[in-house]
Formats: structure tokens, C-alpha cells, sequence
């Protein structure tokens, strides 16, 4: 059985996580490089999920502060002042987190969307087909009527401004951002916090997307996801796979086997100090 030590595996991610010394994301134009080169990332480190993250980057392996003068958030102007810009695609994806999509991979996660080119009336037949609840179906409508709101506007424009609604709207807003049917573009300095996501339908804010990903297949899709994922984190189990991507257990095993074809990863190695099988980067054992 290929081995592969704890060590190597740590001195690899202190690469791809730019942890290493010299590699420390130090302004916005490093941070736009960053995404780039590891295709998507979270923008705060996940408990239970290794990949990259804009905070560790940025920060270093050190707990995120609840101080909000921490020269650390740093990060959040960064985000803040490229919404909207198309640098990069933000939203809350995957693992409904925060997450960080370069402009090349995002046509790869769109292609697996269940988006198919005509936004102005596919959400009716996902409604229909019960993949879409009534509270998405009526922001979404918000935006497609009104053009892009903040969060205040959208719960009014909804009635679901009260307390009660929150839950509801909450998990609604998560629930079309996961299947990128919105995105934040902007920030209002409306409510109390004079903070507010400004949100629009992406497919109207990046008229392209759906050309570009409708000429991708849910199998390559996959596949390129996948090899980027290896690529940033060099070894991982099949159940971390499962857990980040959501796929289904055919899908991933599918994709999993051509990557193993293709000699890009190895399978059953055996990871110091642990006592699953591990798939990894061939070229790290």
C-alpha cells in the first residue's frame, strides 16, 4: 500500500494555502491572484473542511477575532470593494459558506446548476418540480421585477419583515445563492447596521454564464472540480469529498475513477497517523 507522510502532505497544503513563508496574501490584487491559482476557495476557514481560505492566506492558521478592528478583516474590504466587479464570483456556495470562485472554474460550477439559459422563466418549472420553496420564489421574482435589491428591500418588497420570517428568508437567500441563482453585487448602508447585501440575479449580472457553461458537461464539470480540489489540497478521503461537493455517491465514484485513469491521483494510500485510506496527488507519493 503507497504511503504518504504527514509531513509531506502539510509542507505541500503550506503551499497551496500560502502558509509558507514569503506566500502571505498581503493586498486585494495578491488576494484576486490567489483565487486564480487554487479556483475556488472559502473566505473564512471551515471547521471539518480543509481548503483554502482567504483568512489563512491572509492571516495565517490563527482563529478568526470577533474584534472588528482586527487588522485581519482586512480581508472584508477586500470583498466588500470587489462585489459587484467581476474579479471573482462570491456567494454563499459551498456548504452554503462564504466561498471564492475564480472566473474560469465558475462556468464548471454553474454547468452543475440546475440553471438551463432562460432565467427569466426556468425557476417557474423548478418550482413546479418542488426544487425551489415559496420565500426563494418570491425573492427571486423581487429581483427579476425590481432589479437588484438590498436585503431590507427584498424583505419588504416579500412581507417577510418579520421576526418570524427571518429563519425563512435566511435559509431562502442561502438556498438560490447555493444553486446560483443570485449573488451579492453591492452594499447598502441601509438598516440599522448601515450594512446590507445588495443582491442580483446572475445570470442577468454575468450575461455570458450561461453560454459558457452550457458547453461543459455535468461529467467534465466534475471532473475539472475535482482535479482542483486535489490540487489544493493534495490527499483527501472519499467521505471528504463527499461532504464538500454534495455529489452523488455514482457521481463521485465516476469522477474518482477517471482521475484515477488518468493516473492524476493514486487511491488506498496510507496517511501517517491515520487509520482511513486516503486518494492523493500521485505526484506526492
Amino acid at each position: 500500500m503507497p504511503t504518504l507522510s504527514l509531513e509531506r502532505l502539510l509542507e505541500y497544503r503550506s503551499q497551496t494555502f500560502y502558509t509558507a513563508p514569503g506566500l502571505q496574501v498581503l493586498n486585494i490584487e495578491q488576494a484576486v491572484n490567489f483565487v486564480n491559482q487554487r479556483a475556488f476557495i472559502f473566505f473564512w476557514p471551515i471547521k471539518d473542511i480543509v481548503l483554502p481560505s482567504l483568512w489563512v492566506a491572509a492571516n495565517g492558521d490563527r482563529p478568526v477575532p470577533d474584534e472588528h478592528d482586527d487588522p485581519g478583516h482586512r480581508t472584508w474590504d477586500w470583498k466588500d470593494s470587489l462585489l459587484g466587479k467581476q474579479r471573482w464570483y462570491y456567494a454563499r456556495t459551498l456548504r452554503r459558506r462564504n466561498t471564492m470562485i475564480s472566473l474560469e472554474a465558475l462556468p464548471y460550477f454553474y454547468a452543475l446548476s440546475p440553471n438551463y439559459g432562460d432565467y427569466e422563466n426556468d425557476y417557474l418549472d423548478q418550482y413546479e418540480a418542488g426544487q425551489l420553496t415559496q420565500e426563494s420564489r418570491l425573492i427571486y421574482e423581487a429581483l427579476l421585477t425590481e432589479g437588484p435589491l438590498d436585503t431590507l428591500d427584498l424583505r419588504r418588497v416579500t412581507h417577510m419583515q418579520s421576526n418570524t420570517s427571518s429563519t425563512r428568508f435566511n435559509r431562502a437567500l442561502d438556498d438560490l445563492q447555493i444553486q446560483f441563482k443570485i449573488l451579492p453585487v453591492g452594499i447598502s448602508q441601509a438598516g440599522a447596521w448601515h450594512y446590507a447585501f445588495i443582491y442580483d440575479i446572475t445570470a442577468r449580472h454575468m450575461p455570458g454564464l450561461s453560454a459558457a457553461a452550457g458547453a461543459i458537461t455535468e461529467n467534465q464539470a466534475r471532473y475539472y472540480l475535482l482535479e482542483k480540489y486535489f490540487l489544493s489540497v493534495g490527499a483527501a478521503r472519499r467521505s471528504d469529498i463527499s461532504k464538500l461537493f454534495k455529489w452523488r455517491p455514482e457521481d463521485n465514484l465516476r469522477c474518482i475513477e477517471s482521475l484515477l485513469q488518468k493516473c492524476a491521483i493514486t487511491d488506498n494510500i496510507e496517511l501517517s497517523n491515520s487509520k482511513d485510506e486516503w486518494l492523493a496527488l500521485s505526484e506526492l507519493t
